[in-house]
């Protein structure tokens, strides 16, 4: 079976320290497994190092976990800027967030696409939870992305630009979780057509 290597759990044992071969291995078991059922044991031994190795590096699974969600975090923001790169113009740009997402449910998963990450960690944790917080930070940060395309796009309608990003994310969202229960990312790209759609008639 082959073993990812990023946090969102492609393939490819990692190498590199102790922190990082721990945080690999909590993104290929809290994505493929979740979160409450991932225990410190079989993190441990997935990275391949000692159990102190982890409180070493994270001062509880609490901690570990706030740390997979940002590396997420992180990693998604790279798919985009490199989408962001070739974008020609604003129209372009909103794509390329779609296209980041559909990049996401391309990559290759030990179990299969899962749909977002964060969304499912999310899930797990209580109301509260810095974690849910991380996560919904995220979900922002992804619509004021889309946004400012939006207003670049429509300079001097400031109130239809906000309320189509807003409509934009629920629909990229709506597209990811159904991805996510479907195994493939064919919603997140009918998703991006339908974005172009309705950016074309703006």
């Amino acid at each position: 079976m082959s073993r990812p290597t990023t946090a969102s759990g492609r393939s490819g044992r990692p190498r590199g320290g102790a922190r990082e071969k721990l945080l690999a291995a909590a993104a290929r078991r809290f994505y493929a497994d979740g979160v409450t059922a991932t225990g410190i044991d079989t993190i441990t031994a997935e990275a391949g190092v000692a159990k102190m190795s982890l409180y070493n590096n994270f001062s509880s699974k609490a901690d570990l976990v706030r740390a997979y969600l940002e590396a997420r975090h992180e990693e998604w923001l790279g798919l985009y800027r490199a989408r962001a790169a070739r974008a020609a113009g604003p129209r372009e740009g909103v794509l390329a967030v779609f296209d980041a997402y559909a990049d996401h449910a391309a990559s290759a998963y030990e179990r299969g696409f899962r749909g977002c990450g964060l969304l499912n960690a999310a899930a797990e944790l209580p109301a509260g939870d810095e974690g849910r917080s991380a996560v919904r930070a995220h979900k922002e940060e992804v619509e004021q992305l889309i946004a400012g395309h939006l207003s670049q796009l429509l300079p001097d309608r400031a109130d239809e630009a906000r309320t189509t990003a807003e409509h934009l994310s629920f629909l990229l969202e709506g597209a990811m979780a159904r991805a996510g229960l479907e195994g493939d990312g064919e919603r997140v790209r009918h998703a991006r057509d339908m974005a172009e759609a309705l950016l074309d008639r703006l």
